[in-house]
Order: structure tokens, then C-alpha cells, then sequence
């Protein structure tokens, strides 16, 4: 298989408003998310809500917050998030303007390395597809980052 950048690295972080924070104070330990009010996601209504993913002294683990309330809409989770409602959980690149805007504060900053982005695979073989071919040479010529 040939892997194909086709991002920056990427980070994870939790993430909620100053005026949530200062009802709720300010988590300093992913495992202090379990005293927290939650906004879940999940990717389809028969999935289980994505566990929120840390590293600390180099080991991996995740904490399963329970969420007073789950979404599979990105936009419906950031915008309770910035209306007070609870601290959720995404990508730094989802929050960023919101960051920016100062409508979200980031969290537990320090248990959330970054990691690869992501990848285009495809498989190694002398003869490719014409289109693949030509997808592949538009992704690299075509990075953001």
C-alpha cells in the first residue's frame, strides 16, 4: 500500500465556553470530565457516543463521558458548546474560529498531542488506473497545509 498525506498533523481537544467555565469551573484532568455536564457526538443514530481520546506520560486512553445530551451534527454540538451548555469534545481544527472569536475556550490541552493526519492509501501496483493517477497527483499538488 502507498499512504499519501493528505492533511497536517491534527489534534483533539475538549473544549467549552468562559460562561460555562465559570458556572461549572474549569476541568484540569480528563478524568474530572465525569463531574462535568457532557455534549456527546456520535457518527449514526446505532453508535455509541465517541469516547473522548487522551495521552498522559505517553499512554493512551479514553474517558466514556456520559453526555446530558448526543448529536451527529458537528454544527448542533459546537453551538450548544458555545451557548453554555456543556463541555464537548472535537477536532482543534472544528473549534478554531471559535477559539479565535474567543466563544470557546480549549481544555486539557496538555493530554491532547498532536497526531498524523490523514492519509490517501492505495494499493502499490506498477500500472495504475488512469483516474487514480490522476486523484492521487490533485491531492498532492492540491494540500492546504
Amino acid at each position: 500500500m502507498i499512504a499519501v498525506p493528505v492533511s497536517a498533523p491534527q489534534r483533539q481537544c475538549a473544549a467549552a465556553s468562559s460562561s460555562y467555565l465559570e458556572r461549572h469551573g474549569r476541568p484540569r484532568r480528563p478524568v474530572e470530565l465525569h463531574d462535568h455536564v457532557c455534549i456527546g457526538w456520535r457518527p449514526r443514530p446505532d453508535s455509541a457516543p465517541y469516547r473522548w481520546e487522551f495521552v498522559e506520560t505517553g499512554r493512551d486512553f479514553n474517558v466514556a463521558v456520559d453526555p446530558a445530551v448526543t448529536t451527529n451534527d458537528m454544527g448542533v454540538m459546537v453551538r450548544m458548546a458555545c451557548a453554555g451548555a456543556g463541555v464537548t469534545f472535537g477536532m482543534v481544527q472544528t473549534f478554531q474560529s471559535y477559539f479565535d472569536r474567543g466563544e470557546l475556550v480549549p481544555l486539557l490541552e496538555d493530554f491532547c498531542p498532536p497526531f498524523q493526519g490523514s492519509y490517501l492509501y492505495y494499493p502499490k501496483r506498477q500500472r495504475q488506473p488512469l483516474k487514480l493517477r490522476a486523484l492521487v497527483d490533485y491531492v498532492c499538488r492540491s494540500k492546504p497545509y
